[in-house]
């Protein structure tokens, strides 16, 4: 098999799916309505399940509920007819996953959730299966060929599922409201819990400010500067609120005759880049980057007061950049 077989069935493995896809997401109507509402309106919890590869859909599936602010869990339908069906309780939704709607291990589940009257949604191919029959609501998935020629292996149909479980996830997520702070709540680790931390999060407070007076001469703003090594010093009134900075940029424009000017002579007046404390890191990042010029520091100001500062190493040692 040469290199450009491999891609051709690299080529066709796509786009057998992506056509799926399309035609899953052209056929979208009402019953995807009625389950996020069913799965919006639950009181417990979201309860996911299915086997072999249905059931590690159903298990990522439950993980992206979960963090981003759905009370869902994974629940495996052998476990489940072994003592786990006590897990699920009369408030909670059940999402079940099966291409044929035949998987003979769902069998317990399904009774279970007709004796309790447990809402039951199903995500097949095949409506008029043992489990589309007693669902409360079908999520429908085209009965699209497998991208395998030879064997009939899961893989359109795995996608497919993953692909609509994402379009549950986000749906149920708009509804609820939910926004990035959220996120951060259920999702603290990694580059992106990283991202959506706050200046105020990582913030320098008030004891590491270098802050002076307008009326400052120039010889004791260069100190405050330097004993803070921020490279920075921020020029305050008598209420504490930020009139200008100081930055090297300042010092080599009045580099004849700097220490006969006092500080707000020296000033940048009102500095364009501060950050509210309940800035996204992500967003302090782009501040920074962003030209021109690009900087390195940033005041964290609330109600025009500096109360922090934060610098590009904070980030850094985040894990934003």
């Amino acid at each position: 098999m040469t290199s450009k077989d491999t891609i051709a069935v690299g080529r066709r493995v796509l786009e057998t799916e992506a056509e799926a896809l399309a035609r899953m997401a052209a056929g979208l109507d009402g019953p995807f309505a009625e389950a996020v509402e069913a799965l919006f309106a639950a009181k417990g919890r979201i309860v996911c399940t299915g086997i072999g590869k249905s059931g590690h859909v159903a298990r990522k599936i439950a993980a992206t509920l979960a963090s981003t602010g759905s009370a869902a869990i994974f629940v495996h339908p052998s476990e489940a007819s072994h003592g786990d069906l006590g897990m699920i309780g009369p408030d909670d939704v059940i999402l079940a996953l099966s291409k044929t709607g035949e998987t003979r291990e769902l069998a317990d589940v399904i009774a279970y959730a007709a004796r309790f009257a447990i809402p039951l949604v199903a995500m097949t191919a095949a409506a008029d299966g043992t489990l589309g029959r007693a669902a409360d609501i079908v999520l429908l998935i085209p009965d699209a060929p497998e991208a395998t020629e030879a064997v009939n292996a899961p893989t359109t149909s795995t996608t497919l599922q993953m692909a609509l479980g994402d379009a549950l996830a986000v749906a149920l997520l708009e509804r609820r409201g939910f926004r990035p702070e959220d996120f951060r709540t259920f999702h603290p680790g990694g580059k992106l819990g990283a991202m959506l931390r706050t200046a105020g999060d990582l913030m320098h407070g008030r004891e590491e400010l270098p802050l002076v007076a307008p009326e400052t001469p120039m010889r004791q703003a260069l100190l405050a500067m330097t004993q803070m090594r921020w490279g920075i010093v921020g020029v305050v009134d008598a209420g504490g609120r930020l009139l200008g900075a100081i930055t090297d940029g300042d010092l080599r424009r009045h580099i004849d005759g700097l220490l006969d000017h006092t500080a707000g002579e020296v000033m940048t007046p009102g500095p364009k880049k501060v950050a509210p404390p309940h800035m996204l890191a992500g967003e302090a990042l782009a501040l920074m980057s962003d030209p021109p010029p690009a900087v390195t520091v940033l005041f964290v100001v609330e109600d025009g007061k500096p109360i922090g500062i934060l610098h590009v190493h904070d980030l850094l040692r985040a894990g934003v950049m």
